[in-house]
């Protein structure tokens, strides 16, 4: 028996949260926005695998169809509505239109739509086809407007809001971030990196016991450096070095004795001038004589 899949449940749900009892002479009812064919309803994407009919457009025209097939209904049919928002007025024509003009430009979050079949005027059929194959269709689509989404991401379970989300920000009835499926999964794990260190995985259970110089049974480890005896001790040499870059280590006495040490008598004659050598023997015999009386 064809079913609604849910990810198509969670986008009918979105729409009648902000477009049913909106200000406007025309709100979106939920008997306007449909999921899966009446019962006499035979092939399409309306219909599940129990009701496709042989040679199918909504299976044999694209291979994402034809894997994805199960008994789950493809499309979503919205119907009239007149709503007021940001002093405007936004209609089934505009937001059909706004829709068809995010698939032509290629945004990711249309990705899995196969066609759109709307009217722009209320009197004008028209439908986008992703693959080309069709440029219009019955008279129906005057009054509401057809998604069809290929069948493999509905098997996926992948989150059809996206676009919808965004076209209601654009109007103005939902606050919205207008991040896209990758960027809300990559800020997941980015927040996933940041608490892996925060004692609720095994990774951060180890680095809480290094930091804390414990082993795997949560007892204290004594002889062994953790992380705080790590960070204690470059702390320790980081004082001693500011120490010794604020001081004089110059001692001229301990130099010149140091140089002295090392001459023997005869490397310091040889190093005196000769014109000085008289200088130097006189004071040194005045200085063996002693004083005189």
């Amino acid at each position: 028996m064809t079913r609604a899949p849910s990810n198509l449940l969670t986008v009918r749900q979105l729409l009648l949260t902000h477009l049913d009892n909106s200000p406007g002479p025309d709100d979106l009812d939920p008997a306007e926005v449909g999921i899966v064919g009446d019962p006499a309803h035979r092939g399409g994407y309306h219909c599940g695998s129990d009701r496709v009919v042989t040679n199918d457009y909504s299976v044999v025209e694209s291979p994402r169809d034809r894997a994805g097939l199960t008994l789950d209904a493809a499309a979503l049919d919205v119907g009239p509505f007149e709503v007021r928002s940001g002093s405007r007025t936004h209609t089934l024509a505009t937001f059909s239109a706004w829709c068809v003009k995010q698939c032509q430009l290629g945004e990711a979050d249309t990705r899995d739509i196969r066609e759109i079949i709307y009217s722009p005027d209320g009197r004008t059929v028209r439908r986008w086809d992703r693959l080309g194959r069709r440029s219009t269709g019955d008279s129906s689509h005057r009054w509401h407007t057809h998604f069809s989404f290929f069948r493999d991401a509905i098997k996926a379970g992948r989150d059809q809001r996206p676009l919808f989300r965004r076209y209601l920000s654009s109007i103005g009835l939902l606050e919205d971030d207008d991040m896209t499926p990758e960027q809300h999964n990559w800020l997941a794990t980015v927040h996933k990196n940041l608490t892996v260190l925060d004692g609720r995985n095994p990774i951060g259970q180890i680095y809480l016991r290094l930091a804390e110089g414990r082993d795997d049974t949560g007892a204290k480890v004594t002889g062994h450096p953790n992380i705080k005896s790590l960070g204690e001790q470059l702390t320790a040499l980081q004082t001693t070095l500011n120490g010794l870059v604020s001081r004089d280590v110059t001692d001229e006495a301990q130099i010149v004795q140091g140089v002295l040490a090392g001459l023997t008598p005869e490397r310091i004659a040889a190093a005196i001038p000769p014109t000085m050598a008289k200088q130097v023997a006189d004071e040194l015999a005045r200085r063996i004589a002693g004083p005189q009386s």
